[in-house]
């Protein structure tokens, strides 16, 4: 019996588009780190269910200004993670660089404003069952920027030193697809931590 085989000589090593296998496991990874972000929501309002009052009497539901304007240089983040990765389907140096700095820092930013605001909160993690869910969100969620952000930085060092060849090409471009997953996930989660007590039982 005759056993075709099929021919892929033709095939580039490297794919910096959808087709590349490491842009989809990315793609997955992410979907399942967005599933355990939906799994923290809904036991935020399981939570809700087994008290009478939400936040507990004694914590303050949390301060809107600051996450709400957080969310502008989340934003931009975004924009400057989809130019580097245009810059790395065209092989452009420049575009890489300057959208992995520009997304580098427009993260910190975020991060940073972030913890300025943790500072207002007046519950523990241990406090009670608002304050352990709330951190714990919060938590797992930093935890995930401050990784790509480790990865973004290694990212940007590549490209300095001169090495942009097809990985690290591809590199870039799949680190966009978790900052997209990353960044979009924070705003179901801002507005159901930052907006959710007042719809839900806050006072």
């Amino acid at each position: 019996m005759t056993q075709k085989t099929l021919d892929v000589s033709e095939l580039p090593p490297f794919s910096i588009s959808t087709d590349a296998p490491l842009w989809w496991g990315q793609l997955w990874m992410g979907i399942i780190e967005c599933t355990l972000f939906a799994m923290m929501l809904a036991m935020y309002f399981y939570l809700r269910l087994s008290v009478d009052m939400w936040p507990p009497p004694g914590d303050q539901i949390p301060h809107l200004f600051l996450p709400t304007l957080a969310l502008l240089p989340l934003a931009l983040s975004m924009v400057a993670s989809w130019w580097a990765s245009e810059g790395a389907k065209q092989n452009k140096r420049s575009a890489m660089l300057t959208g992995l700095i520009a997304n580098l820092l427009l993260a910190g930013v975020f991060l940073a404003m972030r913890i300025i605001e943790w500072d207002s909160f007046n519950f523990e993690w241990k406090a009670d069952n608002f304050g352990s869910v709330v951190w714990t969100i919060l938590g797992l969620h930093t935890a995930d920027v401050i990784g790509d952000m480790g990865f973004t930085l290694v990212l940007i060092v590549l490209l300095i030193l001169g090495r942009y060849a097809e990985m690290q090409r591809v590199g870039v471009h799949v680190d966009s697809i978790v900052w997209y997953l990353l960044a979009g996930a924070w705003f179901p989660m801002y507005v159901v931590l930052y907006w959710g007590p007042g719809f839900v039982g806050g006072t």
